[in-house]
């Protein structure tokens, strides 16, 4: 079958959003990249940290450690779907060319393969989600430090 440049130029329109599905998950990809980087860095730290600290802060330093290791795990699984994301949109700008060449209908081949890339995406997005939300958890404030900001909030408040 000879190549018909109009049907290469409508496949190559048609495979510009599939690209930019791509984009994005590597835009989403280096934003998860930098995240595990700054966790496994914490986790480093607190490891050279452990050896030296008992009672209380040996404590928060191994909660601390089993969290950053949750954290890790959920990252990890995070970039899986993301790649396998990456991939499966390849796959489908693949059958996008291979119908326009060959005249198959690979229709619901590129359907079924664009909604299986949309889901592993939804599943990176979750998954970075709820890493987001565990290190927001990690992170809070210790209640001291919101009293004192409360008192100099009610004074301030007094004299106006």
């Amino acid at each position: 079958m000879p190549l018909d440049a109009s049907a290469i130029a409508q496949t190559i329109q048609l495979s510009v959003t599939p690209v930019f599905l791509l984009v994005a998950t590597g835009s989403l990809l280096n934003v998860i990249a930098g995240r595990l980087a700054r966790v496994v860095d914490r986790s480093r730290t607190l490891m050279e940290r452990l050896p030296g600290t008992e009672g209380q802060d040996h404590d928060r330093i191994v909660a601390e450690l089993r969290t950053a290791d949750r954290r890790m795990a959920i990252i990890n699984t995070s970039i899986l779907a993301a790649v396998a994301c990456g991939i499966v949109v390849c796959l489908l700008v693949a059958l996008l060319f291979t119908q326009a060449f060959t005249g198959v209908n690979l229709g619901a081949a590129a359907s079924w393969t664009f909604a299986i890339a949309m889901l592993l995406l939804l599943v990176s997005l979750i998954l970075f989600l709820i890493e987001v939300r565990l290190a927001i958890r990690t992170i809070r404030v210790p209640m001291e430090l919101l009293e004192i900001e409360e008192i100099g909030w009610q004074r301030r408040n007094r004299h106006s």
